[in-house]
């Protein structure tokens, strides 16, 4: 189905199968209206007429269900079959809870093969009532279409649901889930091969019977030696129709040493302050607990708690200040130069946090915030420089003070009382809001109150304020000038100023007018680069791998942005499921990232962290790269069909690079240091082992995973 009628507006009669629709536009059904020449929020309807054929039940063996499949669609959804409602998927404004958009979910409603609504070997009508709240609208990315289902359509292989626990010996202990989603019990077998993808040897086999009673799941597990080409192929073969499941999944491990247990100091190297504004920086360090914190040239206006290493007060001088960092413990002692600079300029290094909406989405809420700022404590990530808890959409009232002023809705009783108990733990407090009248998820934006809510954010202890373009799009004229993108985000920028506060200053406008060349002129730290990212390796790879155009413009407090990271379990609402980028793609993601010099806020749920992905996020060495002092982005130096090669400079005149294997199969590349603007011998150092790799002459060769990534630190010798 991949044309049907369109219309904006919203009227219940459009369900209705004998509304004469013959004067409605036509409209692809797998890309967004807008790129389809139509700019509009708000409600629309798309009308699909298909006759539906009575040989659909004799093509299966399980002859219950009739499923429709009509794709993703932004933001809410409720859709019809010949007037009779199928499902729905979101809220829409008026219903209870209020809007929460479900952009990027695909929609599957499933009727029984017997309801009176099907008319078999006639025209059907399926409408789809749409609401879209800003961005992109209506169906897109995926063509509708409807089938009978099978017994085995009922079965889901969560391959990236996979869980490991990494036992010693390197061995790999992995479970896996399946799930009978339907009403009859389903039987069959279910093989697990595990393959090196390399050489294509079989590692081990192993065959279990599976009985799933209606709507139920059962795990199974198979333990084998940790290798980062290995590859599990799960197959499930269903006893009545003989059709088999299949999913295949890249075993995660571990490549980063476990932290020592002597004291050393992580993260930046520098911090940016306004004078008089209120200082809050944590010393990261690990080590064995107890860890005694201290410092030397400590500038006047500011202390230190030695038990949890916070500093706090306010400097009032204009200046740089070198401070010398201490940690001790019963094994030693770590100590680190830390420059404090004073001016107006903060953000030195890219911020490093947690972000609610890739996880919640707008199902966010205070209890939910607290559980993530205490994962980030309790999972020790803090220590590893993350410090940043921030709220996006779904905080706001429904209506303003009426004074004006911004209140919050129910969902976050204390706003203030949120922020100082982030503040008491080392933490800082991030918000979200829109230039325009209402948020991406419907809720009031800044539009005429600038002033006003950049006051508010003020008052709260606000650190960081992402600022999203969204409905203030309405507001623009169809040519979307650049002047009018700069205008309300210096409007904003100019509130944030007159504040006795610093407020680090995130642009999201998705790019437009090349805005990593005008977002320091509105005194932006950081700005989005592209439209938002999935968890896919085709979001991963359009996105992160377009950055080179942007590069030049990336330095101390400039910051672009290619969103957040996708890691760990995400959702986007209270549904959460694990990322679907592969163990190669994650790391692939966490370097690139780094090399570019983004911002690292992590958009999944810190209270489920499991084993890999933690160890994926505290790499100091890595981390290290992303946090350098002189601040510059990799540049793309390497092009190649299937691989790339991108280089960073760093302060201490060494250069972190990074080898991306982007095809399909496990690659060997050697390239000639000449090649990356080096000569004669460099050591090398691989940044995610932390192991030297020797002092190399003339040529570097590394073998790297399929959609993964070898990155070293070179040093010339």
């Amino acid at each position: 189905m991949p044309i049907a009628k369109f219309s904006t507006g919203d009227n219940p009669d459009w369900s209705k199968p004998e509304f004469d629709d013959q004067t409605w536009r036509e409209l692809k059904t797998n890309d967004t209206y807008e790129n389809q020449g139509i700019e509009y929020n708000g409600f629309s309807w798309y009308r699909l007429h298909v006759v539906i054929p009575s040989s659909l039940k004799e093509s299966v063996t399980w002859k219950k269900r009739l499923r429709f499949f009509l794709g993703r669609i932004d933001d809410v959804d409720a859709s019809y079959l010949n007037g009779i409602k199928l499902g729905q998927t979101g809220r829409f404004p008026e219903d209870a809870g209020g809007y929460e958009g479900k952009w990027n979910l695909s929609r599957e409603y499933q009727i029984s093969a017997d309801n009176l609504a099907i008319r078999w070997d006639q025209d059907n009508l399926i409408a789809i009532r749409v609401y879209d709240g800003g961005g992109g609208g209506g169906l897109y990315k995926e063509t509708p279409f409807l089938d009978m289902l099978n017994l085995i359509d009922g079965v889901r292989l969560n391959s990236s649901g996979v869980k490991y626990k990494f036992l010693p010996k390197n061995q790999v202990f992995a479970t896996a889930t399946i799930y009978n989603h339907f009403e009859d019990a389903v039987k069959g077998k279910l093989k697990q091969s595990v393959i090196d993808e390399t050489t294509g040897k079989i590692i081990l086999t192993k065959t279990v019977d599976i009985n799933l009673p209606p709507k139920s799941e059962s795990e199974t597990s198979i333990t084998f030696s940790q290798n980062l080409n290995n590859v599990i192929f799960y197959d499930f073969t269903e006893t009545t129709s003989k059709k088999t499941l299949s999913a295949k999944q890249f075993t995660a491990y571990i490549l980063t040493p476990k932290v020592s247990p002597k004291p050393r100091i992580n993260g930046a190297k520098v911090f940016g302050v306004r004078p008089n504004s209120p200082f809050l920086f944590k010393i990261p360090a690990t080590g064995n607990a107890p860890l005694i914190y201290s410092t030397k040239n400590l500038p006047n206006g500011l202390s230190i708690d030695k038990k949890t290493g916070i500093i706090t007060g306010n400097i009032n001088q204009e200046g740089d200040y070198v401070v010398s960092l201490m940690v001790k413990n019963s094994l030693g002692k770590a100590t680190q130069n830390f420059t404090i600079k004073v001016g107006n300029l903060l953000a030195l290094t890219p911020p490093m946090g947690w972000n609610s909406w890739n996880a919640w989405g707008l199902s966010v809420n205070d209890a939910r915030v607290r559980s993530s700022a205490k994962a980030m404590i309790d999972n020790d990530l803090t220590n590893h420089g993350w410090n940043y808890i921030n709220i996006d959409d779904g905080w706001e009232a429904e209506k303003r003070a009426a004074n004006g002023e911004i209140l919050t809705n129910q969902k976050f009783p204390d706003m203030k009382g949120l922020s100082d108990y982030l503040h008491s733990q080392g933490l800082k407090f991030g918000i979200y809001s829109s230039p325009g009248n209402r948020t991406c998820g419907n809720f009031l934006g800044s539009y005429q109150h600038e002033l006003q809510d950049a006051t508010s954010y003020a008052n709260w202890g606000v650190d960081y304020l992402k600022y999203d373009l969204c409905s203030y799009f309405q507001l623009m004229s169809k040519e979307q000038t650049l002047a009018e993108h700069q205008k309300p985000y210096q409007v904003m920028s100019n509130a944030l100023q007159s504040q006795n506060r610093d407020i680090v200053y995130s642009l999201c406008q998705y790019g437009r007018h090349d805005v990593w060349k005008w977002g320091a002129d509105v005194n932006g730290n950081s700005w989005r680069t592209t439209d938002d990212i999935e968890d896919t390796w085709e979001s991963l790879k359009t996105i992160g791998f377009a950055q080179d155009k942007a590069a030049a413009y990336a330095k101390p407090g400039r910051w672009n942005d290619p969103d957040m990271l996708i890691v760990g379990k995400v959702g986007w609402s209270d549904k959460l499921h694990p990322t679907r980028l592969t163990p190669h793609e994650q790391y692939t993601h966490i370097s690139l990232w780094s090399l570019l010099s983004t911002p690292l806020l992590l958009g999944c749920d810190l209270a489920s962290l499991d084993d890999f992905t933690l160890n994926l996020l505290t790499n100091d060495e890595v981390i290290a790269i992303n946090q350098d002092a002189l601040g510059k982005s990799a540049r793309q130096i390497v092009k190649k069909e299937d691989y790339q090669i991108w280089v960073k400079d760093l302060a201490d005149g060494s250069k972190a690079v990074g080898i991306f294997n982007l095809g399909d199969k496990s690659k060997t590349v050697k390239f000639d240091w000449i090649e990356i603007g080096l000569s004669g011998k460099n050591a090398a150092r691989d940044a995610w082992r932390h192991k030297d790799l020797g002092v190399l002459a003339d040529s570097f060769e590394t073998s790297v995973p399929t959609h993964g990534v070898t990155l070293i630190t070179v040093t010339a010798k």
